[in-house]
């Protein structure tokens, strides 16, 4: 292991990485500007934000990762899907050839943690080629205190080198864009891609797979706390709602995406936000539209007006803009990112088929059920290649890309603990009332947060429920500020029995799905799930 002088200091980056050019390491977040700029890697928008533009690839590479399959990952990892198995000798292959490439260029480093609870905090090293996403990377995680970081000893190092083509006919991998995990080794390699969600999304990978054997259940899902002192968790897709519901000024913000729950309750992973920002609201979203006019914030390949003003209508580069943020810009967050055993778990889903209930009660079995199958529906014209009619998607746990391990063991872990600390689900529709994408209309946003703070104070735990037919679930009979046509979705149709339709197609695509879990879950829950009628 070489070690490398810079200013007063001694470092050890370790990883045969060798004869670099000048390591900046923790650099404060003016210097990481000054350095950026001077790289031409951006621009400074009007407000403060730095720019960057992520080339081709705007939004993640979910085929081009792959986990070492060795002795210690070939029981543990669930093989298939997203967890695309690489030889330890691709690895190393591709390693060597990153460790040659960053020889005598600069390198940006910066030490950090992921996970607030210091019982299963992680010390992370991010070591990338352009200082932009080094702050990206600052923002996104905890940043250690000045005494943290004498004796830094990651567990985890990330080595980000955008500018690094794989070569697929050598390294038999699907194209020149790789992430790399090496469980074994403790390190990611990322290259030909510059998208800073990668950095992001293999920090929470790699906790995917290691807290539950230390019986910790990672979550994708974001989290707050009332002024009662109860939290609550949000789980949900992209286009369900998940960062807007949990976004509420009258709540404490613990997290917006990614956490923990432990045997001390839940904790942030994250010290930063990525939210999304195409056509972000400064009325609906107000913190949030703050962060992208502030000194500090990365924007990711938003469109700029001729006065350097963010466009955030502009979809031209990528529907996928985004803004990268410290946790503590926003005026409502947690300053320690912990929080008690949550007393309410919501399920969020945008049905565009318009036949789940917009509000639903489920059982510690319906909830596994629920989180293994992950549903949402994508909206015709949304993306490219969908059709006129919406389409199911199903990703289980809510974010399937980044769970290593087989879904069952996070589902068995989240029955466990709402069963243990009595927990109350509600499984919540922000779709379609009334009919179809294209027909009905989407369920108002007022509805729903009327509906969402009533399941969160409790009130509405002690409304009578009935059973709707067609997939079993548990409609409470009244809920404040809200109609009582809306909170039944067949009634809420013109025709009842094109609703009845619709409804066993969508209870057939659950079904379907459903099969694959059938054997690693127990009758409880099979009998739980959704059943079509013939």
């Amino acid at each position: 292991m070489q070690q490398y002088r810079q200013g007063q200091g001694i470092v050890s980056l370790g990883h045969g990485l060798a004869h670099l050019g000048r390591i900046h390491r923790n650099l404060t977040v003016p210097e990481l500007y000054e350095q950026a700029i001077r790289n031409g890697e951006g621009q400074i928008v009007a407000g403060g934000p730095f720019l960057a533009l992520t080339g081709q690839h705007t939004g993640r590479s979910p085929k081009d990762k792959f986990i070492v399959r060795d002795h210690s990952t070939e029981s543990t990892v669930d093989w298939g899907g997203f967890n695309n198995p690489v030889t330890p000798e691709i690895f190393d292959m591709v390693h060597q050839r990153m460790l040659a490439y960053l020889q005598g260029r600069d390198v940006y480093v910066a030490d950090l943690f992921a996970g607030a609870d210091p019982a299963y905090r992680l010390p992370v090293r991010v070591v990338t080629e352009q200082a932009w996403h080094t702050l990206f990377a600052r923002n996104m995680f905890i940043r250690p205190r000045p005494e943290e970081l004498d004796g830094f000893q990651p567990q985890m190092t990330i080595l980000q080198a955008p500018g690094l083509a794989a070569l697929p006919e050598f390294d038999g991998l699907r194209s020149e864009t790789f992430i790399l995990v090496n469980f074994s080794k403790r390190l990611v390699l990322i290259g030909g891609t510059a998208y800073a969600g990668e950095i992001k999304k293999s920090v929470f990978g790699y906790l995917n797979y290691l807290l539950p054997e230390r019986g910790v259940l990672p979550m994708h899902c974001s989290a707050n706390i009332g002024p009662d002192g109860r939290s609550a968790i949000f789980f949900g897709l992209s286009g369900t709602g998940k960062t807007t519901l949990s976004a509420d000024a009258s709540r404490t913000l613990v997290g917006d995406d990614e956490h923990g729950w432990s045997d001390r309750g839940i904790f942030n992973f994250e010290g930063g936000c990525y939210a999304k920002v195409i056509k972000l609201s400064r009325t609906a979203e107000p913190e949030i539209w703050d962060t992208t006019r502030r000194f500090g914030t990365v924007l990711e390949n938003v469109v700029l007006r001729g006065d350097r003003t963010p466009d955030l209508d502009d979809g031209s580069l990528t529907e996928n803009t985004r803004a990268c943020y410290p946790l503590d810009f926003i005026d409502n967050a947690s300053e320690t990112g912990l929080a008690d055993h949550p007393d309410t778990v919501i399920m969020l889903t945008a049905d565009a088929f318009g036949v789940l209930p917009p509000i639903s009660r489920l059982s510690p079995e319906q909830a596994m059920y629920h989180f293994l199958s992950g549903y949402t529906a994508k909206i015709a014209g949304t993306e490219k290649g969908l059709g006129a009619e919406p389409q199911a998607t199903f990703s289980t746990c809510f974010g399937a890309p980044f769970m290593s391990r087989h879904p069952s063991v996070y589902a068995e872990m989240l029955r466990e603990r709402i069963a243990r600390h009595k927990s109350t689900v509600w499984l919540v529709n922000t779709g379609w009332s009334g009919g179809a994408f294209g027909v009905g209309s989407r369920i108002s946003i007022a509805y729903t947060r009327a509906m969402v703070r009533a399941a969160l104070s409790g009130s509405l735990s002690e409304v009578a429920l009935r059973k709707e037919s067609h997939f079993g679930l548990h409609i409470p009979e009244y809920c404040p500020d809200v109609p009582a046509d809306v909170l039944n979705a067949r009634e809420a149709w013109s025709r009842p029995e094109e609703y009845d339709q619709a409804a066993r197609s969508v209870a057939k695509r659950f079904e379907t799905n459903f099969q694959q879990f059938e054997a690693n879950v127990g009758q409880d829950v099979r009998a739980a799930g959704i059943h079509a009628a013939a």
